[in-house]
Protein backbone atom coordinates (compact mmCIF):
# COMPACT_ATOMS: atom_id res chain seq x y z
CA UNK A 1 0.00 0.00 0.00
CA UNK A 2 1.32 3.42 -0.93
CA UNK A 3 2.49 5.62 1.91
CA UNK A 4 0.83 8.99 2.45
CA UNK A 5 2.51 12.26 3.39
CA UNK A 6 0.17 14.89 4.80
CA UNK A 7 1.30 18.32 3.60
CA UNK A 8 0.18 21.25 5.76
CA UNK A 9 0.49 24.92 4.91
CA UNK A 10 -1.04 28.25 3.97
CA UNK A 11 -2.02 27.74 0.34
CA UNK A 12 -2.96 31.36 -0.25
CA UNK A 13 0.58 32.70 0.20
CA UNK A 14 2.66 29.60 -0.53
CA UNK A 15 0.68 27.67 -3.12
CA UNK A 16 3.47 27.58 -5.70
CA UNK A 17 5.95 26.21 -3.18
CA UNK A 18 3.62 23.46 -1.98
CA UNK A 19 2.67 22.46 -5.53
CA UNK A 20 6.39 22.05 -6.25
CA UNK A 21 7.13 19.84 -3.23
CA UNK A 22 3.92 17.85 -3.69
CA UNK A 23 4.97 17.01 -7.25
CA UNK A 24 8.41 15.84 -6.13
CA UNK A 25 6.98 13.57 -3.44
CA UNK A 26 4.53 11.97 -5.86
CA UNK A 27 7.30 11.33 -8.41
CA UNK A 28 9.20 9.55 -5.65
CA UNK A 29 6.26 7.19 -5.11
CA UNK A 30 4.32 8.57 -2.15
CA UNK A 31 0.73 9.73 -2.02
CA UNK A 32 0.04 13.21 -0.72
CA UNK A 33 -2.85 14.69 1.21
CA UNK A 34 -2.95 18.49 1.23
CA UNK A 35 -4.34 20.45 4.20
CA UNK A 36 -4.83 24.22 3.90
CA UNK A 37 -4.61 26.43 6.97
CA UNK A 38 -4.42 29.77 5.15
CA UNK A 39 -6.95 32.42 6.11
CA UNK A 40 -6.83 35.51 3.94
CA UNK A 41 -6.61 34.93 0.17
CA UNK A 42 -7.93 32.13 -2.01
CA UNK A 43 -5.89 28.90 -2.11
CA UNK A 44 -3.58 28.66 -5.12
CA UNK A 45 -4.29 24.94 -5.48
CA UNK A 46 -7.13 22.74 -4.33
CA UNK A 47 -6.59 21.10 -0.94
CA UNK A 48 -7.90 17.75 0.24
CA UNK A 49 -8.86 19.31 3.57
CA UNK A 50 -10.08 22.89 3.26
CA UNK A 51 -9.38 25.89 5.47
CA UNK A 52 -13.08 25.95 6.35
CA UNK A 53 -12.76 22.45 7.77
CA UNK A 54 -9.64 23.39 9.74
CA UNK A 55 -11.29 26.53 11.17
CA UNK A 56 -14.38 24.53 12.17
CA UNK A 57 -12.21 21.89 13.88
CA UNK A 58 -10.64 24.74 15.85
CA UNK A 59 -14.03 26.04 16.95
CA UNK A 60 -13.98 29.12 14.71
CA UNK A 61 -15.70 30.66 11.70
CA UNK A 62 -13.51 31.32 8.66
CA UNK A 63 -15.45 34.37 7.47
CA UNK A 64 -14.94 36.02 10.83
CA UNK A 65 -11.25 35.11 10.94
CA UNK A 66 -10.62 36.25 7.35
CA UNK A 67 -11.75 39.81 8.01
CA UNK A 68 -8.17 40.74 8.84
CA UNK A 69 -9.01 42.27 12.21
CA UNK A 70 -8.44 39.12 14.27
CA UNK A 71 -5.01 37.85 13.22
CA UNK A 72 -4.05 36.63 16.70
CA UNK A 73 -7.34 34.80 17.07
CA UNK A 74 -7.00 33.35 13.57
CA UNK A 75 -3.55 31.95 14.40
CA UNK A 76 -4.81 30.28 17.57
CA UNK A 77 -7.93 28.88 15.92
CA UNK A 78 -6.15 27.46 12.87
CA UNK A 79 -3.39 25.98 15.02
CA UNK A 80 -5.95 24.27 17.23
CA UNK A 81 -7.97 23.09 14.23
CA UNK A 82 -4.97 21.76 12.33
CA UNK A 83 -3.88 19.77 15.38
CA UNK A 84 -7.32 18.15 15.55
CA UNK A 85 -7.37 17.41 11.79
CA UNK A 86 -3.85 15.93 11.73
CA UNK A 87 -4.41 13.71 14.77
CA UNK A 88 -7.67 12.44 13.23
CA UNK A 89 -5.93 11.61 9.95
CA UNK A 90 -3.28 9.66 11.85
CA UNK A 91 -5.84 7.79 13.96
CA UNK A 92 -7.70 6.84 10.77
CA UNK A 93 -4.52 5.44 9.18
CA UNK A 94 -4.33 8.19 6.55
CA UNK A 95 -1.00 9.70 7.66
CA UNK A 96 2.41 8.03 7.41
CA UNK A 97 4.40 11.27 7.59
CA UNK A 98 3.86 15.03 7.76
CA UNK A 99 5.53 17.93 5.94
CA UNK A 100 5.26 21.69 6.37
CA UNK A 101 6.90 24.92 5.18
CA UNK A 102 6.60 28.47 6.45
CA UNK A 103 7.83 31.47 8.37
CA UNK A 104 7.32 31.99 12.08
CA UNK A 105 3.51 31.89 11.92
CA UNK A 106 3.29 28.89 9.63
CA UNK A 107 5.95 27.09 11.66
CA UNK A 108 4.01 27.66 14.87
CA UNK A 109 0.77 26.30 13.40
CA UNK A 110 2.32 23.33 11.59
CA UNK A 111 4.50 22.15 14.46
CA UNK A 112 1.67 22.28 16.96
CA UNK A 113 -0.05 19.70 14.78
CA UNK A 114 3.16 17.68 14.41
CA UNK A 115 3.50 17.49 18.18
CA UNK A 116 0.19 15.59 18.42
CA UNK A 117 1.82 12.66 16.60
CA UNK A 118 3.78 9.88 18.31
CA UNK A 119 7.55 9.75 18.30
CA UNK A 120 8.71 7.80 15.24
CA UNK A 121 6.15 9.22 12.82
CA UNK A 122 8.25 11.14 10.21
CA UNK A 123 7.95 14.92 10.59
CA UNK A 124 9.77 17.49 8.42
CA UNK A 125 9.48 21.27 8.74
CA UNK A 126 11.20 23.68 6.34
CA UNK A 127 11.30 26.96 8.22
CA UNK A 128 12.85 30.41 8.30
CA UNK A 129 13.50 29.63 11.98
CA UNK A 130 15.42 26.45 11.23
CA UNK A 131 18.89 27.83 11.93
CA UNK A 132 18.07 28.93 15.50
CA UNK A 133 16.72 27.49 18.72
CA UNK A 134 13.60 25.58 17.70
CA UNK A 135 13.00 23.80 21.02
CA UNK A 136 9.77 25.77 21.58
CA UNK A 137 8.44 24.35 18.31
CA UNK A 138 9.68 20.75 18.61
CA UNK A 139 8.72 20.27 22.24
CA UNK A 140 9.66 16.70 23.10
CA UNK A 141 8.88 15.34 19.62
CA UNK A 142 11.19 14.29 16.78
CA UNK A 143 10.52 17.08 14.28
CA UNK A 144 13.29 17.44 11.69
CA UNK A 145 13.88 21.13 10.94
CA UNK A 146 15.45 22.25 7.65
CA UNK A 147 16.54 25.92 7.49
CA UNK A 148 14.88 27.53 4.48
CA UNK A 149 17.99 29.78 3.97
CA UNK A 150 15.85 32.23 1.96
CA UNK A 151 12.27 33.09 2.86
CA UNK A 152 9.53 30.64 1.90
CA UNK A 153 8.34 33.07 -0.74
CA UNK A 154 8.43 31.83 -4.29
CA UNK A 155 10.75 29.53 -6.22
CA UNK A 156 14.32 30.53 -7.01
CA UNK A 157 17.68 28.83 -7.51
CA UNK A 158 18.20 28.45 -3.74
CA UNK A 159 14.68 27.61 -2.60
CA UNK A 160 14.21 24.95 -5.29
CA UNK A 161 17.19 23.05 -3.88
CA UNK A 162 16.04 23.38 -0.27
CA UNK A 163 12.43 22.47 -1.01
CA UNK A 164 13.48 19.47 -3.12
CA UNK A 165 15.72 18.24 -0.31
CA UNK A 166 12.86 18.52 2.16
CA UNK A 167 10.46 16.68 -0.13
CA UNK A 168 13.03 13.97 -0.69
CA UNK A 169 13.70 13.70 3.04
CA UNK A 170 10.08 13.09 4.02
CA UNK A 171 9.58 10.68 1.11
CA UNK A 172 12.65 8.72 2.14
CA UNK A 173 11.49 8.59 5.74
CA UNK A 174 8.05 7.18 4.98
CA UNK A 175 9.31 4.74 2.35
CA UNK A 176 12.16 3.32 4.42
CA UNK A 177 11.63 -0.17 5.79
CA UNK A 178 11.73 -0.62 9.53
CA UNK A 179 14.26 -3.23 10.74
CA UNK A 180 12.68 -6.67 10.89
CA UNK A 181 13.20 -9.35 13.48
CA UNK A 182 13.87 -7.02 16.42
CA UNK A 183 12.33 -8.47 19.57
CA UNK A 184 9.81 -6.16 21.19
CA UNK A 185 10.46 -5.66 24.90
CA UNK A 186 8.71 -3.71 27.63
CA UNK A 187 10.31 -0.28 27.96
CA UNK A 188 11.72 1.28 31.12
CA UNK A 189 12.90 4.90 31.33
CA UNK A 190 15.89 6.01 33.38
CA UNK A 191 17.18 9.54 34.00
CA UNK A 192 20.95 10.09 34.10
CA UNK A 193 23.59 12.79 34.52
CA UNK A 194 27.38 12.59 34.40
CA UNK A 195 27.34 12.49 38.19
CA UNK A 196 25.01 9.46 38.30
CA UNK A 197 26.32 7.54 35.28
CA UNK A 198 27.81 4.72 37.35
CA UNK A 199 24.56 4.14 39.21
CA UNK A 200 22.31 4.25 36.14
CA UNK A 201 24.51 1.99 34.01
CA UNK A 202 24.68 -0.65 36.74
CA UNK A 203 20.91 -0.52 37.36
CA UNK A 204 20.23 -0.69 33.62
CA UNK A 205 22.29 -3.87 33.27
CA UNK A 206 20.38 -5.57 36.10
CA UNK A 207 16.99 -4.63 34.63
CA UNK A 208 17.89 -5.60 31.07
CA UNK A 209 19.03 -9.04 32.24
CA UNK A 210 15.40 -9.57 33.25
CA UNK A 211 14.20 -8.98 29.68
CA UNK A 212 13.31 -5.29 29.71
CA UNK A 213 14.72 -2.54 27.48
CA UNK A 214 15.94 0.56 29.32
CA UNK A 215 15.83 3.97 27.61
CA UNK A 216 18.28 6.38 29.27
CA UNK A 217 17.66 10.15 29.13
CA UNK A 218 20.19 12.87 29.93
CA UNK A 219 18.59 15.15 32.52
CA UNK A 220 19.26 18.43 30.72
CA UNK A 221 15.74 19.82 30.60
CA UNK A 222 15.00 18.57 27.12
CA UNK A 223 15.91 15.04 28.19
CA UNK A 224 13.49 15.08 31.10
CA UNK A 225 10.72 16.52 28.97
CA UNK A 226 11.26 13.88 26.29
CA UNK A 227 11.30 11.07 28.83
CA UNK A 228 8.08 12.25 30.43
CA UNK A 229 6.45 12.77 27.02
CA UNK A 230 7.03 9.09 26.19
CA UNK A 231 5.61 8.10 29.56
CA UNK A 232 2.54 10.28 28.99
CA UNK A 233 2.06 8.79 25.51
CA UNK A 234 1.80 5.29 26.98
CA UNK A 235 5.02 3.74 25.67
CA UNK A 236 6.61 3.00 29.05
CA UNK A 237 6.06 0.17 31.54
CA UNK A 238 8.11 1.54 34.43
CA UNK A 239 10.22 4.50 35.50
CA UNK A 240 13.65 4.54 37.16
CA UNK A 241 13.88 8.25 37.89
CA UNK A 242 17.31 8.25 39.48
CA UNK A 243 18.36 11.75 38.40
CA UNK A 244 15.80 14.37 39.37
CA UNK A 245 18.34 17.21 39.10
CA UNK A 246 16.11 19.20 36.75
CA UNK A 247 14.12 20.18 39.84
CA UNK A 248 17.21 22.02 41.11
CA UNK A 249 17.26 24.10 37.94
CA UNK A 250 13.55 24.79 38.31
CA UNK A 251 14.02 25.96 41.90
CA UNK A 252 17.23 27.95 41.28
CA UNK A 253 16.51 29.30 37.79
CA UNK A 254 19.15 27.15 36.11
CA UNK A 255 19.41 26.34 32.42
CA UNK A 256 18.30 22.68 32.63
CA UNK A 257 14.80 23.03 34.05
CA UNK A 258 12.17 20.66 32.70
CA UNK A 259 9.34 22.63 34.30
CA UNK A 260 7.56 22.46 37.67
CA UNK A 261 5.75 19.22 36.79
CA UNK A 262 8.96 17.23 36.27
CA UNK A 263 8.80 13.82 38.04
CA UNK A 264 4.99 13.70 37.84
CA UNK A 265 4.54 11.83 34.54
CA UNK A 266 4.95 8.30 35.91
CA UNK A 267 2.45 9.01 38.66
CA UNK A 268 -0.07 10.48 36.23
CA UNK A 269 0.37 7.49 33.90
CA UNK A 270 0.00 5.08 36.85
CA UNK A 271 3.11 3.05 36.06
CA UNK A 272 5.52 1.61 38.66
CA UNK A 273 8.24 4.09 39.57
CA UNK A 274 11.32 4.37 41.72
CA UNK A 275 12.24 7.98 42.52
CA UNK A 276 15.67 9.08 43.75
CA UNK A 277 16.76 12.65 44.60
CA UNK A 278 19.75 12.20 42.31
CA UNK A 279 21.99 15.22 41.62
CA UNK A 280 19.66 17.57 43.47
CA UNK A 281 22.87 18.95 44.96
CA UNK A 282 23.53 20.88 41.76
CA UNK A 283 21.82 23.50 39.59
CA UNK A 284 23.31 24.21 36.16
CA UNK A 285 24.30 27.49 34.57
CA UNK A 286 26.33 28.37 31.50
CA UNK A 287 29.84 29.89 31.70
CA UNK A 288 30.67 31.25 35.15
CA UNK A 289 30.12 34.88 34.14
CA UNK A 290 26.46 34.04 33.38
CA UNK A 291 25.68 32.91 36.94
CA UNK A 292 23.20 35.35 38.56
CA UNK A 293 24.75 37.85 40.95
CA UNK A 294 22.80 36.48 43.93
CA UNK A 295 24.72 33.20 43.65
CA UNK A 296 28.21 34.67 43.29
CA UNK A 297 29.10 34.05 46.94
CA UNK A 298 27.87 30.44 46.88
CA UNK A 299 29.72 27.17 46.26
CA UNK A 300 30.27 27.20 42.47
CA UNK A 301 32.10 24.58 40.43
CA UNK A 302 33.25 25.13 36.84
CA UNK A 303 32.45 21.70 35.42
CA UNK A 304 33.77 22.87 32.05
CA UNK A 305 34.15 26.29 30.35
CA UNK A 306 30.47 26.25 29.38
CA UNK A 307 28.88 24.63 32.45
CA UNK A 308 28.94 26.01 35.99
CA UNK A 309 27.37 24.05 38.85
CA UNK A 310 25.79 25.69 41.90
CA UNK A 311 25.67 23.65 45.13
CA UNK A 312 22.08 23.82 46.36
CA UNK A 313 21.45 24.88 49.96
CA UNK A 314 19.11 23.75 52.73
CA UNK A 315 16.20 25.96 51.67
CA UNK A 316 16.38 24.82 48.05
CA UNK A 317 16.60 21.17 49.09
CA UNK A 318 13.48 21.51 51.21
CA UNK A 319 11.60 22.79 48.15
CA UNK A 320 12.84 19.92 45.99
CA UNK A 321 11.94 17.36 48.64
CA UNK A 322 8.41 18.77 48.75
CA UNK A 323 8.18 18.58 44.93
CA UNK A 324 9.35 14.95 44.87
CA UNK A 325 6.83 13.98 47.56
CA UNK A 326 4.02 15.80 45.77
CA UNK A 327 4.84 13.97 42.53
CA UNK A 328 4.93 10.56 44.22
CA UNK A 329 1.65 11.28 46.01
CA UNK A 330 -0.17 11.57 42.67
CA UNK A 331 0.41 7.92 41.82
CA UNK A 332 -2.05 5.07 42.08
CA UNK A 333 0.60 2.58 40.95
CA UNK A 334 3.41 1.08 43.05
CA UNK A 335 5.92 3.84 43.83
CA UNK A 336 8.96 3.97 46.09
CA UNK A 337 11.50 6.61 47.03
CA UNK A 338 15.09 5.48 47.62
CA UNK A 339 17.46 7.81 49.50
CA UNK A 340 21.28 7.68 49.22
CA UNK A 341 22.31 8.86 52.69
CA UNK A 342 25.98 9.31 51.79
CA UNK A 343 25.48 11.64 48.86
CA UNK A 344 23.20 12.25 45.90
CA UNK A 345 25.95 12.59 43.27
CA UNK A 346 29.60 11.87 42.56
CA UNK A 347 30.49 15.41 43.72
CA UNK A 348 28.37 14.96 46.84
CA UNK A 349 30.72 12.39 48.37
CA UNK A 350 32.72 12.80 51.57
CA UNK A 351 35.71 15.00 50.81
CA UNK A 352 34.34 16.19 47.44
CA UNK A 353 33.34 19.73 46.47
CA UNK A 354 29.58 19.39 47.02
CA UNK A 355 29.60 17.22 50.16
CA UNK A 356 26.90 18.79 52.39
CA UNK A 357 25.05 16.29 54.62
CA UNK A 358 22.89 19.04 56.13
CA UNK A 359 21.51 20.11 52.72
CA UNK A 360 20.94 16.49 51.70
CA UNK A 361 19.14 15.71 54.95
CA UNK A 362 16.87 18.72 54.42
CA UNK A 363 15.71 17.17 51.15
CA UNK A 364 15.30 13.72 52.69
CA UNK A 365 13.32 15.05 55.66
CA UNK A 366 11.03 17.09 53.38
CA UNK A 367 10.28 13.99 51.32
CA UNK A 368 9.46 11.88 54.38
CA UNK A 369 7.41 14.64 56.00
CA UNK A 370 5.21 15.23 52.95
CA UNK A 371 4.89 11.73 51.48
CA UNK A 372 1.46 10.16 51.93
CA UNK A 373 1.17 6.91 53.94
CA UNK A 374 1.73 3.73 51.96
CA UNK A 375 4.59 4.95 49.78
CA UNK A 376 7.77 3.27 51.03
CA UNK A 377 10.95 5.25 51.69
CA UNK A 378 14.06 3.09 51.49
CA UNK A 379 17.11 4.65 53.15
CA UNK A 380 20.48 3.30 52.00
CA UNK A 381 23.72 4.04 53.84
CA UNK A 382 25.47 4.55 50.51
CA UNK A 383 26.47 7.14 47.97
CA UNK A 384 24.20 7.08 44.93
CA UNK A 385 26.96 5.52 42.79
CA UNK A 386 27.77 2.65 45.16
CA UNK A 387 26.99 -0.81 43.74
CA UNK A 388 24.68 -1.63 46.65
CA UNK A 389 22.55 1.42 45.90
CA UNK A 390 22.18 0.79 42.16
CA UNK A 391 21.32 -2.84 42.89
CA UNK A 392 18.62 -1.80 45.37
CA UNK A 393 16.90 0.67 43.03
CA UNK A 394 16.91 -1.88 40.18
CA UNK A 395 15.57 -4.69 42.34
CA UNK A 396 12.90 -2.42 43.81
CA UNK A 397 11.55 -1.55 40.38
CA UNK A 398 11.74 -5.16 39.17
CA UNK A 399 9.72 -6.30 42.19
CA UNK A 400 7.04 -3.71 41.39
CA UNK A 401 6.93 -4.72 37.73
CA UNK A 402 6.57 -8.41 38.52
CA UNK A 403 3.59 -7.69 40.77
Amino acid sequence: MAKTVVIVGALDTKGEEFAYTKGIMEKLGVKTLLVDFGVMGKPALAPDVTREEVAKAGGGDLDYLASGSHKDEAMKTMAKGLAVVVKKLYDEGKLDGIFGMGGSGGTSIATRAMRTLPVGVPKVMISTLGGGDVSAYTGAKDIAFIPSIVDVAGLNSISREIFANGAGAIAGMVLSEKPAGVESKLLITASMFGNTTTCVNAAREIIEKEGYEVLVFHATGTGGKTMESLIADGYIAGSLDITTTELADEVCGGVFSAGPERVQAASKASIPAVIVPGCVDMANFDAIDTVPEKFKGRNLYEWNPNVTLLRTNVEENIKMGEMIAAAANLSSAPTAVVLPLKGVSMLDSEGERFWDPEADQACFDAIKKNLKPGIPVIEMDNNINDPAFSTKVAETLLEMLKK
